[in-house]
């Protein structure tokens, strides 16, 4: 069945190790779609923090998280993946010479399947206050998209852990004020983060918890309330950030069928999951000594890669090294 519709590879999810799975694989000559659910590449990096520092990625020092991206989509590019928006996988369904796989658009075919979808949809966990609703996307915040925003700005973040304390630490340097409130003095970020943090002009208020907002002229108030008492103060701020974590969801693999353990993927050694023909990459996925690191799975990509390649050309042997696989490319020599 070889027409357009009909694949050699298809990943699903557009994170970074997604973008990376697209270029590896087309660079192997493999003819692949990558579907993503939301409107841009990217994945969390983007979604949430896209100008966190990220310290961890080989090869750079330092380099926040939207230049990650724009340098993976700029490698990426130069190969030209057939790359699918606002799609959800709703169904896949084994066939004769591989996967049926159904969207919420299309059906398409597919020798082999990439999975990479991280920790699946997410959405914040919002403010369960009052009206709350009402300064969401203006003065109220889930996510931190340019912190250009906060320049010179009086900024009240909500949050204990590492996401809330990196936007404080970020935000601290550019803000006219910052604070930070949570309901424990115990903060769940890392120590070092926290030691920063508090060398810093920042406010804390702990232990409180936030119990109304209203407004204030062109401002927002925000009345908090500290744990197990009485007492309550009012801040008044430009912005309030909130980062009470992020509520996942993977239900979509069970209806595959596909093993999981803790609602993570378990797979082999070759990035293969409980379904031959099905690998699975990033943090999806489970196995004996797995670090959740950006580059964790940029290594289980071309593993996945090369695995799909064997089982669909079981009698080539092809080069997997990059300085080989390039000369099937000559406009890019």
């Amino acid at each position: 069945m070889e027409n357009e519709n009909y694949y050699d590879i298809t990943i699903i999810g557009g994170g970074p190790i997604g973008i990376f799975a697209a270029t590896y694989a087309r660079m192997r000559q493999a003819k692949i779609q990558l579907i993503e659910s939301l409107d841009q590449l990217g994945g969390q990096v983007s979604a949430l923090f896209p100008a966190k520092k990220l310290y961890d990625i080989p090869g750079f020092s330092v380099i926040k998280g939207d230049q990650l991206i724009s340098n993976l989509l700029d490698q990426n590019n130069q190969f030209k993946p057939d790359i699918f928006f606002n799609e959800t996988v709703q169904n896949i369904t084994k066939t004769d010479l591989g996967f049926s796989i159904t969207t919420t658009k299309k059906k398409t075919y597919s020798r082999t399947i990439i999975i990479a979808t991280g920790v699946g949809a997410f959405q914040p966990r919002r403010l369960a206050v009052e009206n709350a609703e009402k300064y969401e996307n203006k003065q109220l915040r889930y996510f931190v998209k340019d912190l250009q925003e906060f320049r010179g700005k009086d900024v009240v973040i909500a949050g204990g852990g590492d996401s809330a304390v990196d936007w404080a630490l970020e935000i601290q340097t550019i803000a006219k004020s910052v604070s930070i409130i949570h309901r424990r003095d115990k903060f769940r970020a890392l120590e070092s983060s926290i030691e920063h943090l508090r060398k810093s002009n920042t406010n804390f208020e702990t232990p409180y918890l936030i119990s109304a907002l209203d407004s204030a002229d062109d401002k927002i108030k925000i009345t908090i309330k500290k744990v197990k008492t009485d007492e309550k103060k009012e801040l008044l701020a430009d912005f309030l950030l909130v980062n009470y974590g992020f509520v996942s969801n993977n239900k979509t693999l069970k209806s595959w069928n596909i093993e999981t353990d803790h609602n993570l993927i378990k797979v082999k050694t070759d990035m293969e999951t409980s379904i031959p023909g099905i690998y699975a990459i990033g943090d999806t996925i489970e196995y004996p000594g797995r670090v959740n690191l950006i580059a964790t799975g940029f290594g289980e990509a071309p593993i996945a890669v090369n695995s799909a390649m064997n089982k669909i050309h079981p009698d080539i042997r092809q080069a997997a090294h990059s300085t080989q696989l390039i000369k099937n490319f000559p406009e890019l020599n």
